[in-house]
């Protein structure tokens, strides 16, 4: 595979192999996101086939590969992330575009995922010791990474859609490590400086209602404002948080076997447990796609998770919804009057 190429990606992976290959990573979702109309690419994958009861995401990024004409190379997590990645990547392959499927493991193993990059590196034309190199040069930015999650949930200074955006761009940082590292640099040092959120005026209840945020990235991005209009402000992004690598300093295999998502859902409890201990949470959102076979995770965090749990679902871009709205305002109500 040539060097200079923008490679484009299903979800995370390990991103340091496509650096270290000279290339620039493109996260498929997020170029998605940055659209002015979303509703193109899906209708795109409608005409292309895809069924109205296919997921957004799938449909979204097969439309936006197709409209943009670009990247024509993806790779795709075929285990680990989406049950359907498998035929995107033939649907996208049937369009002339090369694909790479990669897996994790399952169960985690070290031998396994180590095979797994290595043959991933193979497929990139570089060495382990390539990629292992480039990951020491993502640390700086991780390490900013950590502090901007850190001012959100124990300084109160980073609103939840703020911290989101961040944290979900540390899939590909925004195909280019360096400007992005500079421009998070200049955003964490201005957001030490500002006034704690939690301290705003007119709150409903007697202090600002924490929450965590669980699932995979929305489609929308309207339950992070919506929330703070309610007196209630997201501090623990789940994936978005596993996507910045919380152990950047870790060997290249065992931090992306720390990485929690692609694993099973009671090793995520664990994590999730932790954070919401350690950042004070109130209470818990899990976000589910219409249409994903993750909304079954319910089955496991109704058992696993120790604070109240609102399931919210969405199906395409676009607001959340009168009705999902009306949940989630009710949920907060709840839990600020409980506090």
């Amino acid at each position: 595979m040539s060097s200079g190429t923008d490679i484009g990606l299903t979800t995370t992976v390990p991103v340091e192999a496509i650096l270290a290959a000279g290339s620039r990573p493109v996260d498929l979702n997020n170029l998605f996101m940055s659209l002015a109309d979303r509703d193109a690419p899906v209708e795109t994958a409608h005409r292309a086939g895809f069924p109205l009861g296919a997921c957004a995401w799938l449909k979204g990024i097969y439309g936006t590969v197709l409209e943009e004409g670009s990247p024509r190379r993806v790779v795709g997590v075929v285990r680990g992330d989406c049950s359907g990645t498998e035929v995107l990547l033939e649907a996208l392959e049937l369009t002339g575009v090369e694909v790479v499927p990669l897996s994790f493991p399952y169960p985690a193993s070290r031998a396994d995922l180590e095979r797994e990059i290595s043959r991933f590196c193979d497929r990139l034309g570089v060495t382990m010791r390539q990629a292992r190199a480039a990951a020491s040069e993502l640390v700086p930015a991780r390490r900013l990474l950590a502090e901007l999650d850190r001012l959100a949930w124990s300084e109160d200074r980073v609103k939840g859609l703020d911290a989101h955006l961040w944290l979900v761009s540390a899939s590909d940082f925004r195909g280019d490590p360096e400007a992005f590292t500079d421009e998070l640099e200049s955003f964490v040092e201005e957001a030490g400086r500002a006034d704690p959120l939690s301290e705003r005026a007119g709150l409903p209840f007697a202090r600002e209602v924490r929450l965590g945020y669980l699932g995979v990235p929305p489609i929308t991005t309207d339950i992070f404002t919506a929330a703070e209009e309610m007196g209630a402000r997201f501090v623990f992004h789940e994936v978005q948080r596993q996507f910045s690598m919380p152990e950047p300093e870790a060997d290249l295999v065992d931090m992306y076997l720390a990485y929690t998502y692609p694993y099973t859902v009671a090793g995520r409890s664990l994590d999730i447990n932790r954070q919401a201990r350690q950042r004070s949470l109130d209470g818990l959102v899990h976000y589910v796609q219409s249409f994903c076979h993750r909304n079954m995770e319910s089955v496991v965090f109704n058992r696993t998770l120790e604070l109240p749990v609102l399931t919210l679902e969405c199906d395409c871009p676009g607001d959340l919804g009168a009705a999902a709205m009306s949940r989630l305002e009710s949920f907060i109500q709840i839990l600020g009057e409980n506090m």
